[in-house]
């Protein structure tokens, strides 16, 4: 009896030893086992990252996102996992000016023999400072700030929302290229090949905003979260925010009322709000104001719907402008 139970013992252990080389080996896209030799091994921060060095790396690359699908990236941190897969891969692809507070840990545990190169890929976008000094900035449009360097300075509250502009994108679009072939120098008229078809996509839709947005009679939005700087710098919109650059930064009650005011005096019919965060505040605001809600994607990344019916960066901005023209005429 007793040799039976060391066997069901020992089996046990097996089984569950086996079980663990399972979900070691299958956790998704983030496990070590992803890294393909031969390849360019790429990870990204976050979804636009993700989709435009999948443009670019072509065959030439395998790339991991770090962010799973339907997480909001400000939400977001990094688990030892991940900073051990990045280690082996070649390029580790960040936005930078802000975005992912927990970068700056995130390389110091990489480790002085990690052979990946982190790259931050909104380098020479001229980046926003946004107004005020507590998270709640509304109304006024936001200021540009030259001084790339301070990037990371908290009080300066810069606006890491590049990428919702498809200028913007096409500067992050041609870093992502030149970091490929700063690592893959043999495959360099691969990578500047696709880098061309993913600008003209890019210039396209620069080209339908710039025409489109000029007609419009309105040129004031209500968005739930500030994120729309670059999109409305560019496109001449000004964006009035119910909440700050975080998304989870709490407005005040009498933001809401200075907001709601505001949206009856000009007329405003419809306030944005994005999926990836609560509507709760917006559709406050709504009733509160007696105006409808509607979708502006700040494009952070996709719901599981949206990954499952083939959404990405392009058909996402697509909506994003049908909707601004819908809320501005």
């Amino acid at each position: 009896m007793f040799l039976n139970k060391r066997r069901w013992v020992n089996k046990g252990f097996i089984l569950i030893m086996l079980m663990l080389i399972v979900v070691i080996s299958g956790c998704g896209k983030n496990s070590s086992s992803d890294i393909v030799p031969g390849k360019v091994n790429v990870v990204t921060s976050f979804y636009p990252i993700y989709e435009f060095a999948k443009a670019i790396g072509g065959d030439q690359a395998n790339v991991t996102n770090l962010l799973p699908t339907g997480v909001e990236p400000h939400d977001w941190t990094p688990r030892s996992k991940e900073i051990l897969n990045t280690s082996k891969a070649q390029l580790f692809l960040y936005h930078g000016a802000g975005l992912e507070g927990w970068v700056p840990n995130f390389l110091k545990g990489l480790g002085s023999d990690a052979v990946v190169k982190p790259v931050e890929v909104s380098h020479g976008v001229s980046l926003i400072t946004a107004e005020g000094d507590d998270g709640h900035h509304h109304g006024e449009e936001a200021a540009e700030n030259g001084e790339e360097e301070h990037h990371d300075d908290s009080s300066h509250h810069i606006d890491p929302h590049t990428w919702v502009s498809p200028k913007s994108a096409k500067i992050i679009a041609e870093n992502i290229k030149n970091s490929y072939i700063e690592v893959d120098p043999e495959h360099q008229a691969e990578y500047e090949n696709r880098y061309a078809e993913l600008a003209k996509k890019l210039d396209e839709l620069d080209s339908k905003f710039t025409t489109e947005l000029a007609n419009t009679s309105k040129k004031e939005i209500v968005v739930s979260h500030q994120a729309f700087g670059y999109l409305c710098r560019d496109y001449g919109l000004t964006q009035h925010a119910i909440m700050g650059l975080s998304p989870e930064a709490e407005p005040r009650a009498q933001d809401i009322v200075a907001l709601s005011n505001m949206v009856k005096e000009e007329g405003i019919k419809y306030i944005f709000f994005e999926e990836l965060v609560s509507d709760r505040l917006a559709k406050t605001l709504a009733s509160e104001a007696g105006v409808q809600t509607l979708v502006l994607n700040p494009v952070e990344g996709l719901t599981k719907e949206q990954d499952k019916a083939g959404e990405n960066y392009f058909t996402l901005m697509e909506k994003n402008l049908q909707n601004l023209l819908l809320a501005l005429q």
